[in-house]
């Protein structure tokens, strides 16, 4: 994959977004409304930004005059690119910007190490031409060549909060001199525990009257906006999309089948689609397993990613499947929230979420600006109980969708553990069973 992640905040990676999209997504706001430093206009060219998204309209204005900013929209909505041209400008109109010496004077916080790489990625392509030092601190690798990146000093920090804590506490750097705090995905911060770091690291920064901070998060529950009001200074609050939490380009339906139906229904859905370029996620790291598996028993070509899965074999998995060469991802929530995956035809959600919010993330991996999506739920024995909070945090019910047990195909045995995995498409057995298989990754809208 190339420099061209950025896009996907926008656009595909690396081709325009078809304008039959972009008219439903983009505002009439223009990036050249904006009183932005050259250095940042030569970035947005660079990475073909002409129109703002809703999200970024309406806080750049205020981000980009210093305020502190709370911003809430759906995944996939440009958030990324709002904050970080707020950080630019920031660091670049600094009046005193040696005084911080080699410490970094701004830093984003986001909650996985997928996450914190892609806003990385996307800071190298939007601020190619400013001149600023990005350093990235993610744990799982590279722990001294990341320790070295940082010790000889970084403009802008980007990190998971246990890493970024680790160097800290080692003196690589210290935090008096941040300008500008972002703090990404701030709901997803309290789900994975983080946010005795995320206050840790707010206290070893300036006081919220000498820097600046913005916080994004898809949902604004009340434990965010009480963390808002606690480490930010009279903060804006930006809701878009407040009263729709799904997207109405996502077509959700839902099926009720047995704990034992629920993989042969998997099997005879992926095999009835066509070139689609599919999420299944489960509950946990066991089923996950299973489930990637039996579609690779079954003749599909699937990876796993899940928290047990070692970092660097994550990213190449999200890279194969970000350029559409893997088919099928079988995830638990590692994978649900930040990732700018492109093309995402459909989200299966093999097991019911056991949170509400968590179903309008996951879902959010497909129809993504502008394009089109299905989501499928299996409300079985285990999870369908879970059904009515969904519906009702969603505002809405969900097409109920029969099958006949009947119909459901005979399964082959599961690939054993130790298993062929990951081989490219054509590698194994499975000619003739139809299904989402091969590199090619299908174009919606």
């Amino acid at each position: 994959m190339s420099d061209t992640d950025i896009r996907t905040d926008q656009q595909s990676a690396g081709e325009p977004a078809s304008t039959e999209h972009v008219e439903h997504v983009l505002s009439e706001i223009g990036f050249d409304s904006f009183d932005l430093p050259e250095a940042i206009v030569a970035g947005l060219r660079d990475a073909g930004f002409e129109k703002c998204t809703p999200i970024q309209a309406d806080t750049l204005p205020l981000a980009l005059s210093g305020r502190d900013v709370a911003g809430q929209a759906r995944t996939g909505t440009g958030k990324t690119a709002a904050f970080l041209l707020a950080i630019f400008k920031r660091l670049l109109t600094d009046p005193d910007p040696h005084s911080a010496g080699h410490h970094p004077r701004a830093i984003v916080i986001a909650p996985t190490r997928e996450l914190a790489i892609q806003i990385h990625r996307d800071a190298e392509l939007l601020g190619s031409h400013t001149g600023l030092k990005f350093g990235l601190a993610y744990g799982g690798v590279d722990y001294q060549k990341q320790r070295d990146r940082l010790a000889g000093g970084v403009d802008v920090l980007i990190g998971t909060p246990g890493r970024v804590i680790d160097y800290f506490k080692q003196n690589v750097f210290n935090l008096k001199h941040v300008r500008i705090a972002v703090l990404d995905e701030a709901d997803r911060m309290f789900d994975l525990g983080f946010i005795n770091d995320i206050r840790y690291l707010f206290r070893a920064m300036p006081p919220v009257d000498k820097r600046q901070c913005l916080m994004f998060s898809a949902t604004f529950p009340l434990k965010v906006t009480e963390l808002a009001y606690e480490h930010m200074n009279d903060a804006e609050t930006i809701r878009i999309d407040e009263d729709h939490k799904t997207t109405e380009r996502v077509r959700q339906v839902v099926y009720y089948p047995s704990n034992r139906e629920k993989l042969p229904l998997l099997i005879k859905l992926l095999r009835e689609m066509v070139d689609g370029h599919v999420i299944v996620f489960v509950n946990t790291r066991r089923a996950a397993d299973l489930v990637d598996r039996m579609l690779q028993g079954n003749g599909f070509q699937s990876a796993m990613l899940a928290g047990s899965v070692p970092q660097k074999k994550r990213q190449r998995l999200l890279q194969q499947f970000h350029a559409g060469d893997l088919p099928i991802l079988v995830a638990t929530d590692v994978a649900a929230r930040g990732l700018h995956i492109p093309d995402v035809s459909h989200v299966i959600n093999f097991d019911l979420p056991q949170d509400a919010a968590d179903y309008v993330h996951r879902i959010g991996r497909t129809a993504r600006l502008g394009a089109t999506g299905e989501a499928i739920s299996f409300a079985c024995e285990d999870y369908a109980f879970h059904l009515p909070e969904i519906e009702e945090y969603i505002d809405q019910p969900i097409e109920l969708i029969s099958h006949d047990a009947a119909d459901l195909p005979k399964l082959e045995r599961a690939e054993p553990p130790s298993g062929n995995r990951g081989k490219p498409a054509g590698s194994r057995g499975g000619k003739g069973r139809g299904g989402p298989r091969g590199g090619g990754r299908r174009r919606r809208g």
